[in-house]
């Protein structure tokens, strides 16, 4: 399969939440490896996992099961505001013909006190398809993709941080 042809995809994940988040994080679209692992964040360089372990002043979760936990133990919940859309590999910047996620999944069964965005591609798509809708605006953090190479681990984690601090 060639993975930079435009392929429509289907977001194959389902949230993680229960009544207890408190705090949604939105990504963008699920990356390749992360569809093939089954789960969000799965490339090894993103930093996804290692900074909210650092937010959270915790161990750094492995397993899915884990990570599962280690999301509820917080009260994070975790999502895309893509459902389906053409891409071409991993690439936010190849993203067209979104559809986006129902979020009332979440919102009308989790007290949400917070929504942020991981990313850029992931905010100016809740601004446009979601914000009037929900009726919520969400703040912005920077990417933990490994294409942020700008911010070191240790930035992001201090910036993310705001997710503990209003929770």
């Amino acid at each position: 399969m060639d993975l930079m042809k435009e392929n429509r995809v289907i977001h194959p994940l389902s949230p993680v939440y229960d009544a207890n988040s408190r705090v949604l994080i939105l990504g963008s679209f699920p990356s390749v490896r992360s569809r093939e692992t089954g789960f969000f964040y799965g490339h090894p360089r993103n930093r996804f996992w290692k900074v909210l372990a650092e937010v959270f002043e915790d161990a750094v979760p492995e397993t899915i099961a884990e990570k599962k936990a280690f999301l509820l133990k917080h009260g994070v919940a975790v999502w895309d505001v893509i459902a389906s859309c053409e891409i071409k590999g991993s690439s936010d910047a190849s993203i067209t013909n979104v559809r986006v996620n129902d979020l009332s999944v979440i919102l009308d069964k989790a007290d949400i006190r917070n929504i942020y965005v991981n990313g850029s591609k992931a905010e100016r798509i809740y601004v446009k398809y979601m914000e009037n809708q929900i009726g919520r605006k969400c703040i912005r953090l920077p990417s933990t993709s490994p294409a942020n190479a700008a911010w070191s681990l240790q930035a992001l984690a201090e910036s993310w941080k705001i997710i503990r601090y209003n929770n």
